[in-house]
């Protein structure tokens, strides 16, 4: 299983057997610190994508994919996971939870993409900065994939979809 708290929400990319969602992963909040250079922004004009931070007592809602097909299929959508997700420096292993199976029990195990804070191992983290400096970068850049702003509306709408309260990303 792959997690997804951002744009592999709205626009996954790859064939998957079955998606989970809502579900949710504890210890972590989701934050606008991480550049994109290559979809939503440029390297003269970054935009702002999310990432993960350790977060006591936090949890980040998302989905969570199981890759389909064959040893050889997976292998594929892999790579395309790693070109895709290529700007997030750490892969981690989290246990995901559902509203089905409370706190107590997670349902599955999913690896997830963080773009960490190690600028030698991450040269385009952004990091924290005003709420006016992040929407005002979101709402200016553009990259390949198209406006940044768009990025954060689809994922706000989103988490509306599922029932999800994120004030934090709403409020952008």
């Amino acid at each position: 299983y792959i997690f997804g708290f951002g744009s592999l929400i709205t626009h996954p990319g790859f064939d998957y057997s079955e998606r989970v969602q809502p579900c949710y992963i504890r210890g972590w909040r989701r934050v606008f610190h991480q550049g994109s250079t290559d979809h939503r922004g440029v390297p003269e004009a970054p935009g702002r994508t999310v990432t993960l931070e350790r977060c006591e007592g936090a949890v980040t809602w998302g989905a969570a994919f199981r890759l389909a097909g064959d040893a050889e299929q997976r292998r594929r959508t892999w790579e395309y996971l790693e070109w895709r997700e290529k700007q997030y420096d750490l892969r981690l292993k989290v246990p995901v939870y559902t509203a089905a199976t409370g706190a107590r029990q997670p349902r599955l195990v999913a690896l997830t993409f963080v773009a960490t804070a190690d600028r030698a191992a991450n040269p385009n983290f952004l990091g924290p900065a005003p709420l006016e400096e992040v929407a005002r970068q979101i709402a200016t850049a553009r990259g390949p994939s198209g406006p940044n702003s768009e990025y954060l509306f689809r994922l706000a709408d989103a988490m509306r979809g599922m029932g999800v309260q994120d004030e934090e990303l709403f409020v952008l």
